[in-house]
């Protein structure tokens, strides 16, 4: 089985996220466009950021770069064009601006090598995606950059493509443990009481940091953020506290502050529109749920499959068949190998 058998006729949206730069997502997003050609799909493509430059500009080290067959449409700035060898017909010059210039839509009339650098905004980033379909994409490939992993929110994309890699970790036990924290947060369940759902969702589309009873009152926390208030939320819970709204991030030092001013915290289920809103890692995730935190999300994030590199650009490797064996044991989800051409994917 490929890639793309497992979007295409089912997703009109992918993101494909990395865990870290260098983990293989330049690699997954040109075996996408590859098998995309082979079966005469139409790709959209974009970007969170910049990608598909010849060399990566942390590690200085050389990187793949993205290669585009013909009809592909794709959304890049003024300042990527330049340095792109693909031959390209511009089809729109966007409003949306970057410090890369203006977000342009093309059509590839002849294959070559692009550089990818989208809008900034997720909300530009959807619109941007919608014109794409109406240009004739039947898949939009979304490029998450280094620490974008926002785009596999469900508000983006409908479903999520994770690259992962040796470069998370010298370790491999421990890339294998942030790997799994990931996909657990992914996979974080949804809230199942029906009646408290549109409660909720119109709360999350306020913005607001709010508290919920058991009889559905509602108390609007005056803060801002969550972050560096865990204090006030944690003081805010009565007995009769049922949900706790946290519609920007949740950090490891606001349930740390909750944890100082009350327990009562044990009663409460937090709420978080979706994973991408989580930014906690896996021990300290696992100390808070061992202490009685319960999280929950609005939206659950479907990851489709984990791509691995068992390659760092810092020179060394991980064994490929073991690095793919102990994933596939320890993901619930398909696992595929990019950087071996003959791999399949295996459910």
């Amino acid at each position: 089985m490929q890639l793309m058998d497992l979007i295409r006729y089912k997703y009109k949206t992918v993101s494909v996220v990395g865990m870290a730069k260098n983990a293989g997502k330049t690699v997954t997003l040109n075996r996408l466009l590859e098998e995309a050609a082979e079966k005469n799909i139409i790709l959209g493509l974009t970007s969170t950021g910049r990608d598909g430059e010849k060399q990566d500009l942390v590690t200085k080290t050389e990187k793949p770069t993205i290669y585009v067959m013909e009809n592909t449409i794709i959304a890049t700035t003024e300042d990527c064009l330049l340095r792109s060898d693909a031959k390209l017909e511009i089809l729109e010059a966007t409003d949306y601006v970057t410090a890369m210039g203006r977000v342009i839509i093309c059509k590839v009339k002849a294959r070559g090598m692009i550089e990818i650098a989208g809008p900034d905004t997720n909300s530009e980033i959807r619109e941007v995606a919608m014109k794409m379909r109406f240009y004739g994409a039947e898949i939009v490939l979304i490029d998450g950059a280094i620490n974008r992993k926002t785009t596999a929110s469900p508000s983006i994309t409908e479903a999520t493509i994770l690259a992962t890699g040796a470069v998370l970790s010298r370790d491999i036990d421990k890339v294998i443990e942030g790997t799994q924290h990931q996909v657990h947060l992914f996979n974080l369940p949804t809230i199942e009481d029906e009646t408290m759902k549109p409660l909720i969702a119109s709360l999350m589309e306020d913005k607001s940091y709010s508290i919920i009873d058991k009889s559905g009152n509602v108390e609007v926390l005056d803060i801002p953020t969550a972050i560096n208030n865990g204090t006030t939320i944690g003081r805010a819970l009565t007995e009769e506290s049922a949900y706790v709204i946290l519609s920007g991030s949740l950090v490891k030092k606001t349930l740390e502050d909750i944890l100082t001013v009350t327990e009562l915290y044990k009663n409460v289920t937090f709420i978080v529109r979706d994973a991408t809103k989580i930014f906690i890692g896996a021990k300290d995730w696992n100390f808070f749920i061992r202490r009685g935190f319960k999280i929950k999300v609005v939206d659950k994030i479907n990851t489709l499959v984990a791509t691995l590199n068992p390659y760092a650009p810092q020179g060394y490797q991980f064994d490929p068949k073991e690095f793919y064996n102990r994933m596939k044991r320890n993901l619930p989800l398909p696992v595929i190998d990019v950087m071996l051409e003959e791999e399949e994917v295996h459910v």
